[in-house]
C-alpha cells in the first residue's frame, strides 16, 4: 500500500549516495541481493553461512553469469523490526534486485507492501505464515513450504491416533498465531478442535519462565493432553523445561512440536545431542522432508568446514542455499532475455518532496516483474530436491519427516506428503503412483511416548480441579425399575444405572462422578429438556431411559446403546384358542366358500362327463346329487376308482386332487399352528389400524412418542391421552379411555409383565435404543460405548437385565402380531391353483360337448319323406333341443343299439 511507502520512507534522511542507476549496462559487474535476518538466532547463523557458500559456488563459475558476480549483501536486524524496516529501505535505496528474507512473518506483512511497489521480489524460507498470500502480495515469495501444509500434516497425526481435543501452545506472533489457526480449520474439517490457546508473548521479549509457566498450570488442570507447540528455538526450550519441572513429560501427554524443534536438535552439538534428546522422550516433532541425493550429501559434508563446528546443518540451511541458487538462476535468465538491469525513481514519490528527506532515493526495479517471472518459473534441482512452483506459488510436493524424540537420539517414524498422507514409505516413491488417502492406508512406525510407553495414549483425562462430574438423571414417576431413588435418599438405583456403573468399573481410569436428578418425581421430566440441559454445561453426562433419537444426536453424542428400544402399540386382547369353531380359523371366509363352490363344481363337470357313460352317474335325481358329492368330496380316495370314470374325468380328478392335497396340507399346519399358539383378538392389529381409527391413543408423559405420533403418524394431537404410570395404562384401556398406548418396548414389556390381557399390537414400527448422553466429541462416550460392548460380549449386560427386567405375573400375551393373522390361509396364496383346476374343467368340458354334438349330428338324420314338408322355425328349434336333451340324458349304450337297429331296418327297406 502507497501510504506504507510514502510512511516508512520518512524514516530516510537526505543522502547523496543513493543515485539512481539508469540506462545501466545490460552486464553490470555487480548484482546486489539483500538478506535480513538476526543473525544471533539459530535460523540466522544457519542461513549466513549457506548463503555465503551459495553465493562463493555461483561467483566460482564465471560463464555462469558471464562475467557478472552476485553479491549477498548481509544485514543483522538484531530481532529488531525497527531496524528491519530501515534496511529493506536502504536495500531499496542501493539497488538491490532481490531480498532474501525477512526472518519473520511479522516484518514479511509489513515489508511486502514495499516490495509490491517498488517491484523487488522477497524471497523468504523461515517467514512460511499462510496468510501471506500471493493475491496480497505478489512479490513476495516463500522459497519452502508454506505452513499450511505443516498444520495439514499436524492434523492428520492427530486423527491418526483418535485424539479429538488438542491444546495450542505459541507466541503471539503472527507466524504461530496464524499457523494456529490453519491448524484449527484443518482439525474442523475432521470432527476435531483446538480446545484451549495458551498464547505466550513474543520469542524476542519473553525473558523469565513466569508466563510459561502460568499457562503450563492452567494447562494441568485441562481435560486434554495432547499439546501442539508451535513457537521457536527460544521459547520451546523453556517450555519444555517447565514442563519437565512440573511433571508434564510423564504418562499420558502427548507433545507435538513443529518444525522448531527439529531445526535445534539437527543444529546442536552431536556430543550433547543424547543428554538433550533424553529429557524430550516421546515428543513428536516434523521435519521439511528432503530427499536423499548427492548434492545434499555433498553439502552436508562440506557443512563442517564452512561453519567451523559453531552450529549443525539444519533443513533450514539447506533452503537458504537453494534460495540463493533460485535468485541468481533468475539473474542468469534475466540477463540471458537481453533485459538491462536498471532501476528509476517512483514519480507518486515526487510531491512528498522537500524538507531533509532524499525520497528519491528509494528506485523502483525497472524488470521487477519480469524478475519475478523468472524466479517462480524455476525447475531446478537443488540440495533440498526438486525445486518448482505450483500456479498458486506454494512449492511442488510439500512433505515432511515425521519424527519421535528417544533416549538416544531421534528416530523416523514416517513421512507425510500432501500427496498420500501418513506414510513410512520415502514420498519421492509414491508421488508417481495415484493418491490414496483411505484411513486403511495410512501408517507410522511404533511411537515411544513421554514416560516412555508404547500404548498411544488416550488423549485426556478428567480435568484435575477436584469437581466430580455431573450426571444428570431423571427423577421417575414411574417405571422405577430403570431409574429411581432409593427410599428417599440421595442414592441412585435401577436398570440404567447398573449399567452405567458396571460399564465405568471397565474403564482404565477413575471416573469421580455423582448423580443429580432432574425433575421433581411427581411427575416423568421431559426427556428433551434433559439432553439439553447438558449442552448448557448444567451436565457433565446424562444417564437413564434416554432414547437415541435424531433430535437428540444433533447435539449431543449418544453411547452404544445398551438396550434395544422402539415404538410398539399394545391393546387389549382376548383369546381366540376357547371356542368350538376355532377349526374354521385357518381360511378365510372367501377361502371356504371358494374351496365349497370348486367341491361342487368339479362334482359337477365329472357328471357331465360320466352321465351317459357310467351307472353310477343315472337313476333319480336325487341318487345323481349324492353321487356328485361323494366323487368330488372323496378324491383321495380316486385311485380305487380309477376304472369306474373316463379318460376325461380322470385328468380332471387328477388335478382336483393336487389341489385338494396341497389345501388340506396348509389347513392342517395353519390348523395345528393355530391350537398350540395362543391366538389373540383386537380390533387394533397394529400401528396401521390404529392410525386408521378414530379412537384415542394414549403415551407416556415425558416421552418423544407424542410428538412421534403428531409429526410422523399425523395423529392428531386432539386423540392423544397422556399417562402417567402403568396402573393409568390398564385403567385407560380396560374402560376404554383410549384404544391403544404407543410407547417404547422396554416400558411395555414392564407393562406387560404385571398388567394382564393386553398385547403387544404388530411389530416395532421404529428401530432405536437407548443410550448414554454426552458433550459433543467427548472422548469419555467412545470408551464408555467400548465398556458396554464388553458387558455385551461377558454377558453381564445379559444379567443386569434379567435382575430388573425379567419378571412376569401373566401368561405370555404379548407376542407381536401383524394387520392381517399370519397363521391364516387366504383366498390370494391359492388362486393360482383354482384357476389351474378350472381351466381343467373348461376344456374337459368342451371335449365333452364337441364329441356329444358330433355324435348327436350323426345319430338323428331327418328322413327323407320329412324333407318335403317346411315346418315352422320355432317349433323345428324347440323339437331339436327337446331330442338333443333326450339324447343327452340317454346312457350310451341305448343310444349305440337304437342307431344299430335304425342302420338295419334302412338296409332292410333298401333291399326291399
Amino acid at each position: 500500500m502507497f501510504w506504507v511507502l510514502a510512511l516508512l520512507s520518512s524514516f530516510i534522511v537526505l543522502s547523496g549516495d543513493g543515485l539512481l542507476s539508469e540506462g545501466a549496462s545490460s552486464r553490470p559487474h555487480d548484482i546486489n541481493v539483500g538478506a535480513i535476518f538476526s543473525l544471533s538466532t539459530l535460523y540466522g547463523q544457519v542461513a549466513d553461512i549457506a548463503m555465503k557458500a551459495a553465493e562463493d559456488d555461483v561467483n566460482s563459475d564465471p560463464t555462469f553469469l558471464n562475467g557478472s558476480k552476485l553479491r549477498i549483501l548481509m544485514y543483522d536486524a538484531k530481532r529488531n523490526g525497527f531496524l528491519s524496516i530501515m534496511k529493506a529501505l536502504q536495500f531499496m535505496e542501493t539497488d538491490s534486485v532481490a531480498i532474501i528474507g525477512p526472518q519473520t512473518s511479522i516484518m514479511a506483512h509489513v515489508l511486502s507492501y514495499l516490495g509490491n511497489e517498488l517491484h523487488v521480489p522477497m524471497c523468504s524460507f523461515t517467514a512460511l505464515d499462510p496468510s501471506l498470500s500471493p493475491l496480497q502480495f505478489p512479490f513476495f515469495v516463500q522459497t519452502a513450504p508454506s505452513d499450511l501444509f505443516l498444520m495439514r500434516a499436524v492434523a492428520e497425526m492427530i486423527t491418526y491416533y483418535g485424539w479429538s481435543d488438542v491444546i495450542a501452545l505459541y507466541n503471539d506472533d503472527d507466524n504461530s498465531r496464524n499457523g494456529v489457526t490453519s491448524l484449527g480449520d484443518e482439525l474442523e474439517g475432521r470432527r476435531c478442535k483446538i480446545s484451549y490457546k495458551a498464547v505466550l508473548p513474543l520469542d524476542v521479549v519473553i525473558e523469565s519462565p513466569r508466563e510459561i509457566v502460568d499457562e503450563l498450570v492452567k494447562i494441568q488442570g485441562m481435560e486434554s493432553r495432547v499439546i501442539i507447540v508451535n513457537t521457536f528455538p527460544k521459547t520451546g526450550r523453556m517450555i519444555f523445561k517447565e514442563a519437565k519441572r512440573l511433571g508434564m513429560m510423564g504418562r499420558g501427554y502427548v507433545w507435538i512440536a513443529t518444525t522448531w524443534m527439529t531445526s535445534l536438535l539437527d543444529s546442536a552439538n552431536p556430543l550433547s545431542l543424547p543428554k538433550v534428546a533424553k529429557s524430550l522422550t516421546g515428543v513428536l516433532t516434523l521435519r521439511i522432508h528432503t530427499p536423499e541425493s548427492r548434492k545434499k550429501r555433498d553439502f552436508a559434508a562440506r557443512w563442517k568446514k564452512l561453519s567451523n563446528g559453531t552450529v549443525g546443518l539444519n533443513v533450514y540451511g539447506l533452503y537458504a542455499y537453494d534460495t540463493v541458487w533460485i535468485i541468481a538462476r533468475a539473474v542468469k535468465s534475466l540477463l540471458d532475455s537481453g533485459a538491462n538491469i536498471s532501476f528509476s525513481s517512483d514519480s507518486r514519490l515526487n510531491h512528498l518532496k522537500g524538507g531533509t528527506l532524499n525520497l528519491a532515493a528509494l528506485s523502483m526495479f525497472d524488470q521487477g516483474q519480469q524478475f519475478l517471472d523468472y524466479i517462480v518459473e524455476t525447475k531446478m534441482s537443488g540440495v533440498t530436491g526438486r525445486v518448482q512452483f505450483l500456479p498458486d506459488r506454494s512449492m511442488i510436493q510439500p512433505a515432511y519427516d515425521i519424527i519421535n524424540v528417544v533416549g538416544d537420539g531421534l528416530r523416523q517414524i514416517g513421512y507425510w506428503s500432501n500427496h498420500s498422507g501418513l506414510s513410512v514409505i520415502p514420498p519421492e516413491l509414491l508421488f508417481s503412483k495415484p493418491s490414496n488417502r483411505s484411513s486403511s492406508n495410512q501408517h507410522l512406525k511404533n511411537v515411544t511416548w513421554p514416560g516412555g510407553g508404547s500404548v498411544t495414549p488416550r488423549g485426556w483425562v478428567f480435568p484435575n480441579n477436584g469437581r466430580r462430574l455431573r450426571i444428570g438423571v431423571p427423577n421417575r414417576a414411574s417405571f422405577k425399575d430403570f431409574v429411581s431413588r432409593v427410599n428417599g435418599s440421595n442414592q441412585i438405583d435401577g436398570y440404567s444405572i447398573n449399567v452405567f456403573e458396571a460399564a465405568v468399573k471397565l474403564l482404565s481410569y477413575p471416573v469421580p462422578h455423582e448423580f443429580v436428578l432432574f425433575g421433581d418425581g411427581l411427575k416423568n421430566p421431559n426427556y428433551n429438556d434433559l439432553v439439553n440441559n447438558l449442552t448448557k454445561g448444567v451436565f457433565d453426562a446424562v444417564v437413564g431411559d434416554i432414547a437415541i433419537v435424531t433430535k437428540r444426536t444433533r447435539i449431543v453424542d449418544f453411547t452404544q446403546p445398551y438396550i434395544e428400544s422402539g415404538l410398539v402399540v399394545v391393546a387389549p386382547v382376548t383369546k381366540l384358542n376357547d371356542t368350538p369353531w376355532a377349526f374354521l380359523r385357518p381360511f378365510t371366509p372367501p377361502m371356504w366358500a371358494v374351496t365349497a363352490a370348486f367341491f361342487l363344481i368339479v362334482g359337477s363337470v365329472i357328471w357331465i362327463l360320466e352321465h351317459r357313460i357310467n351307472d353310477e352317474f343315472r337313476g333319480p335325481p336325487r341318487r345323481q346329487i349324492v353321487t356328485i358329492l361323494w366323487f368330488s368330496f372323496s378324491t383321495m380316495f380316486f385311485s380305487h376308482r380309477e376304472n369306474t370314470v373316463s379318460t376325461l374325468g380322470r385328468i380332471v380328478l387328477l388335478i382336483w386332487l393336487f389341489v385338494v392335497l396341497i389345501i388340506t396340507s396348509s389347513y392342517t399346519a395353519s390348523l395345528t399352528s393355530i391350537l398350540t399358539v395362543q391366538q389373540l383378538n383386537s380390533p387394533i392389529k397394529g400401528v396401521d389400524t390404529l392410525i386408521r381409527s378414530s379412537g384415542r391413543v394414549g403415551f407416556q408423559v415425558g416421552s418423544y412418542a407424542e410428538n412421534y405420533m403428531i409429526d410422523e403418524l399425523n395423529i392428531a394431537r386432539s386423540r392423544l391421552v397422556a399417562l402417567g404410570s402403568p396402573k393409568e395404562y390398564a385403567t385407560a384401556l380396560q374402560n376404554g379411555t383410549v384404544a391403544a398406548i404407543v410407547d417404547e418396548r422396554p416400558y411395555v414389556d414392564l407393562f406387560l409383565s404385571e398388567f394382564c390381557g393386553f398385547a403387544i399390537r404388530g411389530q416395532e414400527f421404529t428401530r432405536s435404543g437407548w443410550g448414554f448422553a454426552f458433550p459433543r466429541d467427548s472422548p469419555l462416550a467412545v470408551d464408555m460405548s467400548t465398556a458396554i460392548l464388553g458387558l455385551s460380549e461377558t454377558g453381564k449386560l445379559q444379567k443386569i437385565h434379567d435382575k430388573w427386567l425379567s419378571k412376569s405375573n401373566c401368561s405370555n400375551l404379548n407376542g407381536s402380531q401383524s394387520d392381517d393373522d399370519p397363521e391364516q390361509l387366504k383366498l390370494r396364496s391359492f388362486w393360482g391353483l383354482f384357476l389351474l383346476c378350472g381351466i381343467a374343467c373348461f376344456i374337459a368340458l368342451f371335449i365333452y360337448f364337441f364329441m356329444i354334438v358330433r355324435d348327436f349330428c350323426n345319430h338323428h338324420k331327418k328322413p327323407e319323406e320329412e324333407e318335403a314338408t317346411v315346418p315352422s322355425p320355432e317349433g323345428s328349434r324347440s323339437k331339436t333341443l327337446q331330442t338333443f336333451l333326450a339324447y343327452f340324458d340317454e346312457k350310451e349304450a341305448e343310444s349305440n343299439r337304437r342307431l344299430k337297429r335304425k342302420r338295419n331296418d334302412d338296409l332292410s327297406l333298401k333291399s326291399s
